[in-house]
């Protein structure tokens, strides 16, 4: 191949980047708004270019061949030095403007980010938000979402994060149920007690608790059991007993004393708990449209909250 051969085969090399990304031709052909016989025809064009094969095609699957590996990591960086030099571009020739797409728990983006994402529409007019809701563990890359808020103690290798805010389980009641039982004073106490708890996987009603060094477990049953944290409050509230709560989820009833915590000293050990952070493909030049939103949740989320100082996220 000569000196300015390659030049030929840029556009293929985008094409072969995004069928090995995605797995098929037809994934890659709706990206890149071509039909999957054109995208089958450019990577056949680039292979006959390197004189070597790149993708093994079965009637099931697509696989990279050991050369087709070595090209993909190569491709790869061209193709992101290309979308880096039009990133940086538009960070110099352009206000934030157009639509970011961020993804985010239920939970959390019903009851946290929607009422910050309102005041960001109304402060930025030129740039417009889609929310997707769930609780999987949505990919950025292969989803092209631009933002991704995910609740982890431990980041993602291959994506940038930046902290919002912390996030724990509480466990609640309202006083009149609390009035009319036993005492809590240690989480074995639990057992005497109507508890709500998730239902999702067998040993949800294992709850675990901690205090310093001490370790406590306690199986907990109850009347009624749901897997949606807006339906355990409203149990809650409505006296069926004790229920395991995200903080932010209880905030508001716990503020107008409607609800109090229970075991208030011992940690509750849940796997929806951490540091909820925004995850993004990394990238030195990114858009204003992100950058803004970015800003606008990490400087919201982070600003003082209850009249002691605590900041949102610490029950």
């Amino acid at each position: 191949m000569g000196t300015n051969d390659f030049l030929r085969v840029l556009p293929e090399m985008v094409t072969f980047v995004r069928v090995a990304e995605l797995g098929s031709f037809s994934a890659a052909s709706g990206m890149l708004g071509l039909t999957p016989s054109a995208v089958s025809r450019q990577v056949t064009r680039l292979e006959k270019a390197l004189q070597v094969q790149l993708i093994v095609r079965t009637t099931r699957q697509l696989r990279l061949t050991e050369p087709g590996i070595e090209a993909f990591a190569r491709c790869s960086d061209l193709v992101k030095a290309a979308q880096d030099t039009m990133d940086m571009a538009q960070q110099y020739a352009s206000a934030p403007r157009g639509l970011v797409r961020i993804s985010a728990p239920k939970a959390f983006a019903r009851h946290v980010l929607h009422p910050h994402l309102l005041n960001f529409l109304h402060h930025h007019p030129d740039v417009d938000v889609q929310l997707i809701v769930s609780d999987r563990d949505v990919d950025p890359v292969r989803e092209g979402v631009d933002l991704v808020v995910r609740l982890t103690q431990d980041p993602p290798q291959g994506l940038a994060s930046r902290p919002l805010m912390d996030v724990q389980t509480i466990l609640c009641a309202t006083p009149a149920y609390l009035a009319r039982g036993e005492a809590i004073g240690h989480p074995h106490d639990l057992v005497s007690h109507s508890c709500l708890s998730l239902g999702e996987h067998e040993r949800d009603n294992h709850w675990r608790f901690r205090r310093g060094d001490e370790d406590a477990e306690v199986v907990v049953h109850g009347r009624y059991v749901a897997n949606h944290s807006e339906i355990r409050l409203e149990g809650v509230l409505a006296g069926l007993g004790i229920g395991c709560l995200p903080d932010f989820m209880a905030r508001q009833a716990l503020d107008e004393g409607t609800v109090v915590r229970v075991l208030p000293e011992w940690a509750f050990q849940s796997t929806y708990q951490g540091r909820a952070c925004v995850l993004y493909p990394p990238n030195r030049f990114m858009v204003p449209k992100c950058r803004v939103l970015i800003d606008h949740l990490a400087e919201a989320l982070a600003a003082p909250h209850l009249a002691d100082g605590r900041r949102p996220g610490h029950g």
